[in-house]
C-alpha cells in the first residue's frame, strides 16, 4: 500500500507520528512549506527523520504558498491512496483534484470543529463543506470535531479518530532540579513563589487578556505569570500588565525553543490556556495540553479549546475547564490550584494517567483505519 501525505510542515513534534505511520505503510511525505530554508539546510533538516522529505521550491502569492514541483510528485506518483491536511488552499485543492483525476482515494486530515465566520472563510465555505462531504475519508482530532463534520453533512462512518498526540516519552522526561533552579533563577523566580504558565503564540485567539485580568484579581505575591512565547500581542499585554500593576509579577519570556520547553512545564505549578473564539475560528487543539500533562501539569483551558473539547483536558479531572472571555472563571480556578496542593496534585497525577493514554499509536491508528476503510482492506484495532 503506497500512500502520498501531503502536509504543510513537518514540525519537531510531529516527526515521531509519521515515522510510525511510515512503519506501517510505505509512504511518501511532501511538505509544501520548508520555512525558509535553502535547499542544502532542507537536506540537513531531513537528514534527521527516517523518512524521505524531498525539497519543494515554494513560492509565495499572496496568501497562497505554492509548490509546481508537488503536481508532479502526485501525478507520476504510483500512490494507492493520497493524504492531504487542510491547510493550504492552493496544495488543497491541487491534491483533491489530481485525486480525482487519478481516481485515487482521497483522505482529508483537519482539527476544524466549528464553522469560521470571517469573510474569506464565509467566502469559501460551499468550496470547503464540498471538500469534506465529498473526500472517502475524514481523519479528525476527535469527536468534537465529527460531530460538527457531521452536522454539516458528512456521513459519520467516513469520518476517523486521530487523537492529537505527540511522542509523549519526548516530554515526560525528568527535569533535574538543577536545571529547573538555574530556568527559575533567569525567570527571576523567587523561593516560594509558584509558577502559572502560558506556552504559545502571543496573539489575540489566545485570549491572554483575560489571563492577565485573572491573574491580577488574585493580589498575591507568591505566584508568578510567565508567558513563553512572541507574537503580534506583546506590546500590549506588557502594557496591559502594568496598567494593572502586575508587571514585576509577569514574566515575558520570548521563544522558546521547543528541546527547552520541557524545562517550562517542569517548573510550572499549572499551565493556563485561555483561547477565545475569533471568526477566523478558534484554537483546534492546543498541544501544550499534552505536554503539561506529560510533566504532571494540570491545565486550566477555556471551552474555546479543542483539547478540552476533544475530551482531553477534562473538567477536575486533570484540570478545569472554563468558559471562554470569563476572567472570573479563570481567577477562581488559579486560586484554587494555588491554595489547595492537595487538589493540584491530584488533577497532576491524571493528567499522567490521561496522556499516558493519548499516544502516537492512538493516533496513528486514525490513519490507517481511514486507509484500510478507502482501499477495502481489513481495518486495524
Amino acid at each position: 500500500m503506497k500512500v502520498a501525505f501531503v502536509a504543510h510542515l513537518c514540525p519537531q513534534y510531529r516527526i515521531s507520528t509519521f515515522e510510525l505511520l511510515g512503519a506501517h505503510h510505505d509512504v511518501d511525505f511532501y511538505f509544501y512549506s520548508v520555512g525558509g530554508m535553502s535547499p542544502l539546510q532542507w537536506q540537513r533538516a531531513a537528514s534527521q527523520v527516517n523518512f524521505s522529505i524531498p525539497y519543494l521550491h515554494v513560492f509565495q502569492v499572496g496568501q497562497a504558498r505554492i509548490a509546481p514541483a508537488l503536481i508532479s510528485r502526485l501525478w507520476f506518483g504510483k500512490h494507492d491512496v493520497i493524504i492531504k491536511c487542510m491547510n493550504g488552499r492552493f496544495a488543497v485543492l491541487l491534491t483533491y483534484l489530481i485525486a480525482r483525476l487519478k481516481r485515487r482515494p482521497f483522505i482529508l486530515w483537519s482539527g476544524i470543529w466549528t464553522r469560521l465566520q470571517s469573510p474569506v472563510h464565509r467566502l469559501f465555505f460551499p468550496l470547503t463543506r464540498y471538500l469534506y462531504r465529498h473526500a472517502d475519508a475524514l481523519v479528525v482530532y476527535g469527536e468534537h470535531s465529527k460531530r460538527y463534520w457531521v452536522s454539516e453533512g458528512v456521513p459519520p462512518e467516513r469520518i476517523f479518530l486521530a487523537a492529537h498526540a505527540l511522542d509523549n516519552s519526548a516530554y515526560a522526561d525528568s527535569v533535574s532540579a538543577d536545571t529547573q533552579a538555574a530556568l527559575l533563577q533567569k525567570l527571576g523566580v523567587t523561593a516560594g513563589q509558584k509558577v502559572i504558565l502560558y506556552s504559545g503564540q502571543l496573539e489575540e485567539g489566545k485570549g491572554l487578556s483575560y489571563l492577565l485580568e485573572a491573574f491580577a484579581a488574585l493580589r498575591r505575591d507568591d505566584a508568578v505569570l510567565v508567558l513563553a512565547g512572541t507574537g503580534s500581542q506583546e506590546s500590549r499585554l506588557r502594557a496591559a500588565a502594568d496598567e494593572m500593576g502586575i508587571a514585576g509579577q509577569v514574566r515575558f519570556a520570548g521563544d522558546v525553543p521547543e528541546a527547552e520547553a520541557i524545562q517550562y512545564y517542569a517548573v510550572a505549578w499549572a499551565c493556563v490556556l485561555s483561547s477565545i473564539t475569533l471568526p477566523a475560528g478558534n484554537e483546534t487543539w492546543g498541544l501544550s495540553v499534552n505536554m503539561a500533562f506529560n510533566q504532571g501539569v494540570p491545565v486550566i483551558a477555556t471551552d474555546a479549546v479543542g483539547a478540552a473539547a476533544g475530551g482531553l483536558a477534562q473538567h477536575n479531572v486533570n484540570g478545569f475547564v472554563v468558559p471562554e472571555r470569563n476572567a472570573a472563571a479563570l481567577a477562581d480556578a488559579l486560586r484554587l490550584l494555588l491554595d489547595q496542593p492537595d487538589v493540584r496534585a491530584r488533577l497532576g497525577a491524571n493528567a499522567r494517567a490521561t496522556i499516558a493514554q493519548w499516544d502516537n499509536n492512538r493516533m496513528v491508528l486514525g490513519f490507517r483505519q481511514a486507509i484500510a476503510h478507502v482501499t477495502g482492506a481489513e481495518a486495524p484495532d
